[in-house]
């Protein structure tokens, strides 16, 4: 690869003049437009007014005239980046996306948002002093900017007391709307807030109604999402924290001391969405207010095809702000167990799994018979004594009734009772519809047989509805039928006791079951997840239930990747504090080689799934985040800006592309390295036929002279070497490269197997992941 300073090409009104006349030809004056995020890369100068002149100039010159120019315009990039966001036709967009000007035309899709004990889990005891928290007094001068569906400012997690003044350094707003005023909104704390819906107005909801859909044309917070996402990142130390008495103690984020800036981007309509130039115009903001971090608790859907990663605003997005030092730390999706289904998954961002932890709810069933059954719930209504208990018989007295078929027959039957049924579903949804439809018809509980994991949901804490296992939803089934009478009386009885709070052992933590999984479909080679943090069952701040009787109800339980996503940016905003002068890259490299591959009391970590089963790279990255480790990981892999031009030749970008994408003439002619010798802390290599020899330099950060040994655990199927097998460091030499030699012991194909290498010293373990897959067709180098 070889780069030279770039000169943007030329172009005129006159020079598109054929192009334009093709769109009179093909297209009519009432044609259907759609919103077009028209990315033309990196800044060339520093002249904002005469960057968004420029914007307008390129859009005449393909619409014909300055008017249309005007009403087409939606957003101008112009502080992060360069490019603007129009409505345009498909056949306008094709003619735009060929002009020398543009790095590439992107569709204004839509995202979606992925939706305490957790930080006393990681290793952040209020009552142990010597851990990162408390060394970190630097967080106060950084900010954690969250991209995501607004805040509820007056929250008690947001309050500044103990906060010295604004950094001065900080040149972001905090933006007036419906309900937000923010001389009372915002404060040393929460120091920006900002919103975004041009986007989605113009194309997907036109203009957006906020009644009926407990949402605000403001920064304000509708769904709760962004206020929870806000608290677990950098939300101030709040004792007397629960869920109605569930999960009681205190709340804080990871970087209480931090400030917050919240760029809202997603919107309580169209089920939570997120539209690309919305997010797009965010990062070009929040670039230029000075944060440090970007956490996006958002993803797209499942990508079918590689060009998905050529269009995604997060990819580039990510690009320019990584390129200025910001660390972006995003969502793997919510779309697990399947492998494969990993997003956002560009090799400059940190891309996070969700994981339990080592708390549960128990809650005591308690039959007529004597037995006693525990399963999971958040009930913390009243021990209301026994209560019939009944299950849906079917004509094959074999045949279990679903969930699902609740609402699809007449209920009448459960008026008064407590229902069994069973479901072959894991998400939110399996419990949450028949809970409201035994509710709707006057039952008075709900018990649910199901797979066993740790993502239990709720049906409201008023209402009794409990989660076993198949094992004993079928005990509970043999005791309602030893009961009947007759086809249609049964005299089983039971009672649903409140839930409880229990932490520690033996609760193992596992990969959660919706969190998404590897490989990376787009780019194998670039083993994503990075890391996983805990995302079931997170207690954080929301909006308050203004129908709630109680008045603990700001807080509540949430589930997804959007929890484990702020987790990481928490711990990122410590250890920039720490580390000022690591690069995104060097903290990334800090978290994924110090993470850890077993349980906190030692236990094998499982991912769960169709059958659960050990977890692998593919579930969790690196593993668990320990972030007390990662503040003195000993080696870091770094990586630059050469490192990510590498990848985008790799994947195929065309020069220019890549040129202006980088505000460089680039060239990747002549590309003489490998994907696989990005120097990522983690390898994966796919279709692996007898041998590859992979490239990484270590730098030391640690003690100034150490020595490492490499220990290297081989993936069945591969042996490996390393050269050299030991690194010494000292003031002079601070980096070292060494080779990793992997070659098939058969070239059977297999599927992916894994292992690792670790370079110790004695106390530092600086552990890759590492994933061959044997066979198949050899398309990295």
């Amino acid at each position: 690869m070889r780069s030279v300073p770039f000169e943007p090409k030329k172009y005129t009104p006159a020079s598109v003049f054929t192009l334009v006349l093709l769109l009179i030809l093909h297209e009519g004056a009432v044609a259907k437009t759609k919103v077009y995020v028209v990315h033309l890369g990196r800044r060339q100068h520093e002249d904002l007014d005469l960057l968004t002149r420029t914007h307008h100039e390129l859009l005449t010159s393909v619409l014909g005239s300055d008017e249309a120019s005007e009403d087409s315009m939606i957003y101008s990039y112009k502080h992060g980046f360069s490019g603007f966001a129009a409505k345009l036709t498909e056949t306008q967009a094709k003619v735009m996306s060929e002009l020398p000007a543009v790095a590439s035309v992107i569709p204004n899709y839509l995202y979606k948002l992925q939706t305490t004990r957790s930080w006393d889990y990681l290793g952040f005891a209020l009552d142990f002093p010597t851990d990162v928290l408390h060394e970190s007094t630097l967080a106060h001068n950084l900010t954690i900017g969250l991209f995501d569906g607004g805040i509820w400012p007056e929250s008690e997690v947001f309050n500044d007391k103990g906060l010295g003044p604004i950094p001065s350094r900080w040149k972001g707003t905090c933006d007036p709307g419906e309900f937000f005023d923010p001389v009372r909104a915002c404060n040393r704390k929460l120091i920006g807030a900002r919103h975004y819906v041009k986007g989605l107005e113009a194309e997907y909801v036109k203009p957006l109604n906020t009644s009926g859909h407990g949402e605000y044309l403001s920064p304000r917070d509708g769904s709760g999402h962004g206020t929870h996402a806000s608290t677990i990142a950098g939300g101030s130390i709040t004792p007397g924290a629960s869920f109605h008495g569930l999960g009681f103690g205190t709340v804080r984020g990871g970087a209480p001391s931090a400030r917050l800036a919240m760029y809202k981007v997603c919107w309580n309509v169209l089920g939570g969405v997120c539209a690309t130039a919305d997010v797009l115009k965010a990062f070009d903001d929040a670039i230029q207010d000075g944060v440090d971090v970007i956490s996006l608790s958002l993803a797209p859907e499942i990508p079918s095809f590689s060009d998905v990663d050529k269009r995604s605003p997060i990819l580039f997005g990510s690009f320019h702000a990584v390129l200025e030092g910001i660390v972006v730390v995003c969502a793997g999706g919510n779309d697990g167990p399947s492998s494969q289904t990993v997003q956002n998954a560009a090799p400059w961002v940190i891309t996070v799994a969700a994981s339990s932890m080592d708390r549960s709810f128990p809650t005591t069933i308690s039959l007529g018979n004597n037995q006693t059954i525990m399963g999971q719930g958040h009930y913390t209504g009243k021990d209301v004594g026994f209560l019939s208990l009944v299950y849906p018989e079917v004509s094959d007295l074999n045949e279990p009734r679903y969930c699902s078929s609740l609402s699809e027959s007449d209920v009448s039957w459960l008026v008064g009772k407590v229902v069994l049924c069973f479901t072959s579903e894991s998400g939110v949804d399996a419990i949450t519809y028949p809970g409201s439809s035994v509710k709707e018809a006057g039952g008075l509980g709900l018990i649910v047989a199901k797979r066993p994991t740790a993502s239990s949901y709720s049906c409201g804490n008023s209402f009794p509805c409990v989660q076993v296992s198949y094992e004993f939803g079928f005990q509970i089934l043999s005791y309602i039928r030893s009961t009947r009478f007759t086809d249609y009386f049964y005299s089983s009885k039971s009672i649903i006791s409140p839930s409880q709070t229990r932490v520690g052992k033996p609760l193992p933590a596992n990969v959660a079951y919706f969190s998404s999984r590897g490989p990376n479909s787009i780019a194998p080679a670039i083993l994503k997840p990075d890391i996983a943090a805990p995302g079931v069952k997170i207690l954080a701040a929301v909006p308050p239930d203004e129908k709630s009787s109680t008045t603990n109800t700001s807080f509540r339980f949430l589930s997804g990747t959007s929890m484990a996503t702020p987790h990481i940016s928490g711990i990122v905003a410590l250890l920039k504090s720490l580390h000022p002068e690591w690069s995104p890259a060097a903290i990334k490299s800090a978290v994924i080689t110090t993470a850890r591959t077993t349980g906190l009391y030692g236990e094998p970590l499982y991912a769960e799934g169709d059958p659960m089963k050990l977890a692998d790279p593919f579930d969790f990255g690196g593993g668990i985040v320990d972030p007390n480790r990662a503040a003195d990981p000993g080696l870091v892999y770094d990586m630059g800006e050469s490192d990510y031009i590498d990848y985008l030749c790799a994947m195929s970008y065309n020069d220019s592309s890549i040129s202006r994408l980088r505000g460089h003439r680039t060239s990747c002619l002549g590309y003489p390295g490998s994907i696989l010798d990005i120097n990522l802390p983690s390898i994966s290599i796919p279709h692996l036929e007898g041998s590859a020899t992979l490239r990484r330099t270590v730098t030391n950060v640690g003690p100034i002279n150490s020595t490492y040994n490499a220990v290297v655990q081989s993936p069945p199927g591969v042996t490996t070497s390393v050269e050299p097998d030991t690194l010494t460091f000292n003031a002079e030499i601070k980096e070292i490269s060494f080779r990793l030699m992997v070659s098939a012991v058969s070239q059977v194909y297999t599927g992916y197997g894994f292992g690792s290498l670790t370079w110790t010293d004695g106390v530092h373990s600086v552990r890759s992941p590492i994933a061959v897959q044997v066979g198949g067709e050899e398309f990295y180098d």
